[in-house]
């Protein structure tokens, strides 16, 4: 494992992106739990990206989630209902892994869903560069309906019980602590937890970044 200063881990992230050899677009997941890190840390990278020259595309799950009226027929606070019935995986595959992918035409869209409308969405859609870069911030990104889809695996691991403590911070103008902590301790953490006993994603990874001190990260390179 390695241990280092912020930029040094970019600096390793965009090395890894570097090094991989396709004839499309990189599709690089960025996973990990809810207040993990992940999304800083895709916003970082895709700037390191940039900096280099490489065309980036910025996505996320949250672009990618069922209307709310189809989100919750388990319940509001139902970690299975988390975990199997939030996100479209047929779209993220349909108009944005897919074509980016071997054999893609590589025109795209980077979103379906507009969270703060719930409503859906149908962007323009745009035609990405062969040498581009797709960063992808989300949970549950190892599951099987996208594993084959990414060209590097980096895996964003952070003590579940810091995520509760970040996330109430990161909420405390929109949600009081107490509904905070019950959304992450009955639906959050317990879909997490099933999804590391269904499919173990830091055995997956390619890069598993160790992020409870954020300015002061480790790293370890998987080989499979």
């Amino acid at each position: 494992m390695d241990r280092g200063t912020r930029d040094e881990l970019l600096g390793r992230l965009a090395a890894a992106v570097g090094a991989v050899e396709v004839a499309h677009p990189v599709r690089v997941a960025v996973d990990g739990a809810p207040a993990a890190g992940k999304t800083t840390l895709a916003d970082e990278l895709a700037v390191v990206l940039r900096a280099q020259g490489r065309d980036v595309i910025r996505a996320s799950i949250d672009d990618f989630l069922f209307p709310r009226a189809q989100r919750y027929p388990r319940g509001e606070y139902s970690a299975e209902g988390c975990y199997f019935d939030t996100h479209d995986y047929d779209a993220l595959n349909r108009v944005l892994l897919d074509p980016l992918g071997p054999g893609g035409d590589r025109c795209f869209q980077n979103a379906v869903y507009d969270r703060t409308a719930d409503a859906v969405l149908s962007p323009p859609i745009s035609t990405a560069q062969a040498g581009a870069v797709l960063v992808f911030d989300g949970v549950f990104l190892m599951r099987p309906e996208l594993f084959d889809r990414w060209d590097l695996r980096v895996f964003v691991s952070t003590a579940l019980e810091k995520t509760v403590d970040r996330a109430v911070v990161r909420e405390r103008q929109v949600s009081s602590r107490a509904e905070v902590e019950r959304r992450w301790r009955e639906r959050y953490i317990p879909s997490q937890q099933l999804y590391f006993a269904q499919v173990r994603p830091a055995d997956h990874a390619d890069i598993v970044v160790h992020n409870d001190e954020p300015r002061q990260p480790a790293w370890e390179t998987r080989s499979h």
